[in-house]
């Protein structure tokens, strides 16, 4: 096939839903795996308990390993940037984690009667060069054939036990801060609807959040997650129950991508996101101002997002704070 017509396919076409925004909700999650918790040993650092990114076991003294799977379906049109993409989405789990990578393996569906195995070769050259930019050699993987598009990575990674970033370590009287912006949710939707290409939304899914992930640890921070499908509430709540705190959010303070509030206000909500926000709902109060167009922004379901991080992070903005208590106030 010519590049000009696999430069025609809409990926996105083939799916029914859309990156991080096609995840199981988080409450049916939870009531699927709420009978599978409760794994103890004394080398498991990080189990399923707190829903945190990754797993992470102790195998030295000095040395623990972190594991994490993550794929999807397709975010954007283009094939070697959906690659691009979906790589540094499963390696942000072990960066929300205070992680370096090691190895990377592919996770891949193919539909093979549909679509060209020369395009399934672009996604893959893609997840290569974002995991090569870093220093992760991605070797074998497993695939099969599948009625819709699907790719990801297992990612393998190390740290020091004693320098985890944990989603139940925060602590009241904190910074929080937040080191992407948020709104890709809103962008892929219209994406996937109307064709639009959105370079701004593919510049910071496709920023690997190593950066973040080593000033986040520089700075002291202990406490952290990363922010994808269940958007910066999801997240934030998961975070804030596991570490059994609070937390006040400044609408305002809250960075957006390019055209994300557009999008917004033309309807470009995906089902996910207000699934998301359903969901998050009793555990937030809303200040005077604050509309439910701003709420559907904060639960937007995010692919590739930033850190989450309890405790400022010098170069990233501040986004509110942790308190005694429960729940989320968003002013």
């Amino acid at each position: 096939m010519q590049t000009t017509e696999l430069d025609a396919i809409r990926l996105t076409g083939y799916a029914s839903g859309g990156g991080c925004a096609c995840k199981i909700p988080p409450g049916e999650l939870e009531q699927a795996v709420a009978g599978l918790t409760g794994q103890h040993g004394d080398d498991i650092i990080v189990g399923l308990d707190d829903g945190d990114d990754a797993a992470a076991v102790r195998v030295r003294e000095d040395l623990a390993v972190i594991s994490t799977a993550d794929f999807f379906t397709p975010v954007v049109d283009d094939a070697y940037d959906w690659g691009r993409i979906a790589a540094a989405n499963a390696l942000s789990d072990v960066y929300a984690m205070g992680g370096t990578p090691v190895v990377a393996i592919n996770l891949v569906g193919w539909p093979r009667e549909k679509l060209p195995l020369e395009l399934m070769t672009r996604v893959l050259q893609g997840g290569l060069d974002i995991a090569a930019s870093v220093g992760c050699p991605v070797i074998g993987g497993h695939s099969i054939d599948d009625p819709e598009p699907k790719y990801g990575m297992a990612v393998t990674s190390t740290a020091a036990p004693d320098r985890l970033l944990r989603n139940d370590a925060g602590r009241p009287g904190l910074p929080i801060t937040l080191t992407k912006p948020i709104g890709v949710g809103l962008l892929n939707n219209r994406h996937k609807r109307t064709g639009e290409r959105f370079e701004a939304a593919i510049e910071t899914m496709t920023t690997l959040n190593a950066d973040a992930s080593a000033a986040a640890l520089a700075a002291g921070a202990v406490c952290a997650t990363d922010v994808t499908g269940f958007g910066l509430l999801g997240h934030l709540h998961k975070l804030c129950r596991a570490s059994g705190i609070g937390a006040v959010i400044e609408a305002g303070a809250v960075p957006q991508v390019d055209g994300a509030e557009q999008a917004l206000r033309d309807g470009y909500v995906s089902g996910g996101t207000r699934r998301n926000l359903d969901w998050v709902r009793p555990h937030l109060s809303a200040g005077a101002g604050v509309e439910e167009d701003d709420l559907l922004l904060l639960a937007d379901a995010q692919t590739s997002g930033g850190l989450l991080v309890v405790g400022e992070v010098p170069g990233y903005p501040v986004i509110g704070e942790t308190v005694a208590g429960s729940g989320i106030a968003v002013a």
